[in-house]
């Protein structure tokens, strides 16, 4: 039986056979491809030609030689054009043993879902050379450095990795206290009617007291995003956070630019993929001018004052660039701050060290705002989770 593959291992061979082919393939390059490959491990064989050409390819003239060498690596895969979604150049396609296979002969499609152990074919014997060895020791840099990577300057593959990444972050909401008691052993109040009813089993003696505590549930969590032209290089990244958000925690996710999209049925979903293409096609305004005041007044009167933000903790992501009127926002964020329990800020524009609130958004919005962070890489977002997670006991 064939072992399943190392994906360090796969990356460092195909990036060597590149190399020998012409292609100018970096150590680095075919380690970040280990690491997106670690990350996100795909399912078909498209998922893992497209990661390998948008990382290993660096021109439109490699291409070819691209696919003519993912096809020698790969069992059972000839042509490229099969998956890449081009016109495939002839009906029959050559397979890697030389012989032809024909649409509907029971071969291995190269669109058909298998699982990267079964995909994947060496080649060669031997151990793993120095350069598939340095190929792997690139793998934890890359991952160090994506972390520190701000996030409007991250290029396809680093957003690809940042989505797995998003996919482990803890958005953990404090706890809220329900007035509802249920029972426990170690509860404060003593059930006397429950403490009788069970003396009945005992002649009459309460020898078995029954007591109760109030529950705790956590609170919910509300993420808003900012979607505007200004916000534009930010908000790719920050959207693989809100479908994090939503899976991981069941938070409401609300979009804006011009205009208020609430996106929480969109982004529930296995597929990280195709929840954000159903967002993209749920808000038309993407990149457009910015309106919060409006957006918020949008949100506090069809959903915030209906119970979603009752309690909640409501994040905003937002340079705080607005065309409206700030007093209108200055209005809807007092409403706001009224019906959640904590409100918070992300600015990206914070990262900056001559940063001040003077925009006329951030202004209106500062007397509202519990916590103003900057939240432009993972490792600053890592205060933004602590932020939402603050109070986690309390009432």
């Amino acid at each position: 039986m064939a072992r399943a593959p190392d994906l360090a291992e796969v990356a460092a061979r195909l990036g060597r056979r590149l190399q020998h082919a012409g292609v100018p393939v970096t150590a680095d390059r075919s380690g970040r491809l280990a690491a997106i490959l670690a990350l996100q491990p795909p399912v078909t064989r498209a998922e893992l030609y497209w990661f390998a050409r948008v990382t290993l390819v660096a021109g439109r003239e490699q291409i070819e030689v691209f696919d003519r060498v993912f096809a020698q690596v790969f069992a059972g895969v000839v042509d490229p054009a099969e998956w890449r979604g081009d016109q495939p150049r002839s009906s029959a396609v050559r397979r890697a043993d030389g012989r032809k296979s024909h649409p509907g002969a029971g071969d291995l499609a190269p669109s058909t879902e298998t699982t990267l152990a079964q995909a994947v074919f060496l080649g060669g014997e031997g151990s793993v050379g120095d350069a598939d060895q340095e190929a792997v020791a690139v793998v934890a840099s890359s991952k160090e450095r994506l972390r520190s990577r701000d996030f409007g300057t991250l290029e396809a593959e680093e957003l690809l990795a940042l989505r797995q990444l998003a996919g482990q972050m803890a958005f953990a909401p404090p706890h809220r206290r329900s007035r509802r008691r249920v029972r426990s052993r170690a509860g404060s109040r003593l059930d006397v009617r429950a403490t009788l009813r069970r003396a009945r089993r005992s002649g009459g003696e309460p020898l078995v007291p029954v007591r109760r505590h109030r529950r705790s549930r956590p609170r919910r969590l509300v993420l808003i995003c900012d979607i505007s032209g200004s916000m534009e290089p930010f908000a790719r990244a920050y959207l693989q956070l809100l479908v994090s958000g939503v899976s991981a925690s069941q938070a409401e996710a609300f979009v804006f630019a011009t205009r208020l999209t609430r996106l929480t049925r969109e982004l529930k979903s296995s597929s990280p993929t195709a929840a954000l293409a159903r967002a993209g096609r749920a808000a038309p305004d993407w990149s457009g001018g910015t309106r919060i005041g409006e957006a918020m007044k949008t949100f506090n009167a069809d959903h915030g004052r209906r119970g979603v933000a009752r309690g909640a903790v409501v994040v905003i992501i937002s340079d705080g660039w607005d065309r409206g009127d700030p007093a209108v926002l200055g209005r809807e964020m007092a409403r706001l701050r009224r019906m959640a329990h904590r409100v918070i800020w992300v600015n990206p524009r914070k990262s900056s060290p001559a940063f001040q609130p003077l925009t006329g958004g951030m202004i209106a919005a500062m007397p509202y705002v519990d916590r103003l962070l900057s939240g432009h890489t993972l490792e600053a977002f890592d205060e933004v989770l602590a932020a939402i997670h603050e109070d986690r006991l309390g009432t």
